[in-house]
């Protein structure tokens, strides 16, 4: 999963936190990232030919022009109570849907018509927590109710939902009632990905090129994948998830010459995994530790064959 942003009820940061800018190449041969830096004077804290990665708040991308986005790939706060150095996403579940919102009204702005929306995020939890931030156990339908709002009241295009068998039963805590009918509780080891866009499911394919070969076309299109999770000790970030999740949803949803955005990077994969397969990427992420984590993955990813920097 990708960062980790406070509780919903913080206000939206208006300023960039610790903004620092990078040195970058030459623009690729398709083109460099249209910057939000020439538009807004909004300097990236770090930029290369394909990558931008800004210091900034998910609630507030008004950085970013209208429309100029085609892919969302992103994993945002479960609202599990875990600590990503900059708060802890510990909101009451109705809080927490209306932040969802916030933010996803951001990304409707952002997308163009067509864009797509691929998000990651559970089927269900098994907590809460009151207004005090204190836990309580309570299910909720977490994939039902952003289906709901999304689609229902802010009018995304429903495409499909996809389930990722992460291969991980090792997280199971709960129980319910052990060994009695009372109350058992079911505990599915699998994410939902959310696919989403705006205004309508076609997208123009004119002038544009696919990277997707038929045999991973058949496998993915099927909508049920299964591959491991990724470590939550290899970056240093408590949630991330494992390249071969973007890499899918990048090459399946997306062309070539396509721009692509994470607003809640985190360790940066959704950039890194973008930059390997020649996109452009554009990160978002709150905690300036987890930018420089990013920075430096995007610094360090190799270009596919044929695409150059110079």
């Amino acid at each position: 999963m990708s960062t980790r942003q406070p509780r919903p009820r913080r206000a939206a940061a208006h300023s960039l936190t610790n903004p620092r800018a990078t040195n970058g190449t030459a623009a690729a041969a398709h083109g460099p990232i249209p910057s939000a830096a020439d538009t807004y004077k909004v300097q990236p804290y770090y930029h290369d030919a394909l990558v931008d990665i800004y210091n900034a708040d998910s609630t507030d991308l008004s950085f970013l022009a209208d429309q100029s986005v085609h892919l969302v790939v992103t994993s945002p706060p479960y609202n599990l109570g875990k600590d990503y150095g900059t708060a802890r996403d510990d909101a009451t579940y109705l809080s927490y849907l209306e932040w969802v919102e916030t933010w996803c009204r951001e990304l409707y702005r952002v997308l163009e018509p067509g864009g797509r929306f691929c998000l990651n995020i559970p089927l269900d939890i098994n907590l809460s927590f009151d207004t005090g931030g204190k836990r309580t156990s309570s299910k909720q339908p977490v994939l039902a109710d952003f289906t709901e709002r999304l689609v229902r009241k802010l009018g995304f295009v429903y495409n499909t939902t996809i389930l990722w068998l992460e291969g991980n039963i090792s997280r199971r805590t709960a129980w319910g009632s052990w060994l009695s009918a009372s109350d058992p509780w079911v505990n599915t080891a699998a994410e939902a990905v959310l696919v989403l866009s705006r205004d309508q499911r076609k997208r123009s394919a004119k002038g544009k090129t696919s990277d997707v070969d038929r045999d991973e076309f058949m496998d993915w299109t099927l909508g049920l994948w299964a591959f491991n999770g990724q470590s939550t000790s290899q970056y240093g970030h408590p949630a991330p998830f494992p390249e071969e999740l973007p890499r899918r949803l990048i090459q399946l949803f997306s062309f070539r010459e396509d721009v692509v955005l994470d607003p809640f990077l985190g360790s940066g994969t959704t950039c890194r995994v973008a930059k390997n397969l020649g996109r452009r990427s554009i990160g978002v992420e709150l905690n300036p530790t987890f930018c420089e984590i990013a920075a430096d993955r995007c610094r360090n990813a190799e270009l596919p064959a044929g695409v150059s920097t110079d």
